[in-house]
């Protein structure tokens, strides 16, 4: 009669780890979010619509979600030339290159604001190029943008690097041998292996955005109604003691997070069902 041998974990029990995840992540993650829940609902309906809807406030959330997806955008382009480059080819230089990637994660985000500034204000070295154009970067919502995109990038070459390493080039060698064009190679082949990985930097890259301050501020300028963002908002109401004002501004930009977090998981999934065939 054979004898059924119990497998071994290395880590406790299921209901002792278990535990101790839901434990960990209620005190570090949903016991924050719920405080600024119930700190909100202090207000009246009244109160935090006109919290929420001050023209200051609007011309913030456009700004802080515009830029932030914007940024998030073009890091998923670029970000995904850049994995590619470094996955795909060996040239002098590329370690250097891989390991300047990671960069923005090392950084302290005053020390990038600062840097940034330095490089596009109209005497900086970037910014007396673009001076004779008309163009100005440093205290204007483009230099919110590049600071996003400056912050954002890690997220999706790291997201997609891994997935490209693991990509087996005989599958574009068969599709190259069967008259399948490059861009058909990609679209069919890569681009359906890529989606999700594509999405996770993206959804990465946003969320860092949106709640970014130390690199933005300095660059932002700052200006009421023009370059001044959602946590600068924050900032300024919690400076001003208005903790309910503070927490109705933050939990609008909690929901907009959580449904297009939500939405991208839901195309994800959508995207694995179609192409395994599962959908």
């Amino acid at each position: 009669m054979p004898i059924l041998l119990r497998r071994q974990s290395v880590l406790p029990g299921f209901d002792l780890t278990l535990g101790f995840t839901l434990a960990y992540l209620s005190l570090i993650v949903l016991v924050p979010l719920v405080a600024i829940v119930i700190k909100t609902t202090a207000l009246t309906f009244p109160q935090f619509w006109a919290t929420v809807t001050a023209p200051r406030v609007l011309a913030s959330f456009r700004l802080s979600f515009g830029a932030s997806l914007i940024a998030a955008a073009l890091n998923t382009v670029f970000g995904l030339l850049l994995a590619w480059v470094l996955t795909r080819y060996r040239f002098p230089g590329r370690r250097f290159m891989d390991a300047l990637i990671d960069l923005p994660f090392a950084l302290p985000t005053a020390v990038a604001g600062i840097a940034l500034t330095a490089l596009y204000s109209s005497n900086g070295w970037i910014g007396q190029m673009l001076e004779p154009f008309g163009v100005k970067v440093a205290y204007t919502p483009l230099g919110v943008l590049i600071a996003l995109v400056f912050i954002g990038l890690p997220f999706v070459v790291r997201t997609v690097q891994p997935v490209l390493a693991d990509l087996e080039s005989e599958l574009e060698e068969s599709a190259a041998t069967l008259g399948a064009s490059r861009w058909q190679t990609f679209y069919k082949i890569i681009l359906p292996t890529l989606l999700p990985a594509l999405l996770t930097g993206f959804t990465l890259a946003f969320a860092r955005a949106v709640g970014e301050y130390g690199s933005v501020i300095f660059i932002a300028g700052n200006m009421p109604l023009v370059s001044e963002i959602t946590p600068l908002i924050i900032v300024t109401k919690l400076e001003q003691y208005d903790y309910t004002g503070a927490t109705a501004v933050a939990s609008v930009m909690l929901l907009a997070s959580f449904v297009l977090i939500f939405a991208i998981n839901g195309l994800q999934s959508w995207n694995r069902k179609r192409y395994t065939g599962l959908g």
